[in-house]
């Protein structure tokens, strides 16, 4: 399981052309779910996500967390990251989870999320045409590998 965190100061998603999910202050989290995933993964990078101190404290440090700043999760499903591009310059994307295996592991990193900042996460559809726009607070940007732990 991949995750692509931003730090965004505001993020918006719309599906056809009607906006969906907004946040401010937060983390868009662009998810893409491998073949091979598990409750695991989604319990891995549901801590790393949720304890991720990317936020500056008094000191200009990145020190804080999104519970300590109050911030905001808009998880997006993204099944394009699990791409492979080895051969040729057409992306092949036969290691991405099937919708059917998919989408619970989407909806437990949702609970799981909700469960651990205490909040509601705003969230894409599955499988739709999105849209997603934001500011990119920093920028700041951490990619989170659940198979690469280090």
């Amino acid at each position: 399981m991949i995750a692509v965190v931003q730090r965004v100061s505001e993020a918006q998603l719309h599906i056809d052309q009607q906006l969906h999910a907004y946040i401010e202050k937060g983390f868009v989290v662009l998810l893409g779910i491998h073949e091979t995933d598990t409750i695991e993964d989604v319990e891995y990078l549901s801590n790393k996500i949720s304890g991720l101190r990317i936020f500056s404290d008094v000191e200009g440090k990145m020190n804080l967390d999104l519970s300590q700043v109050d911030g905001n999760v808009l998880l997006v499903s993204q099944f394009t990251l699990i791409a492979s591009t080895k051969k040729g310059n057409r992306p092949s994307f036969i290691e991405a989870s099937r919708p059917e295996k998919a989408i619970p592991l989407y909806e437990e990193m949702i609970r799981k999320l909700q469960f651990k900042l205490s909040k509601t996460i705003q969230t894409g559809v599955f499988g739709a045409d999105m849209k997603v726009s934001l500011i990119n607070d920093g920028p700041v940007t951490i990619i989170i590998d659940s198979k690469n732990p280090n």
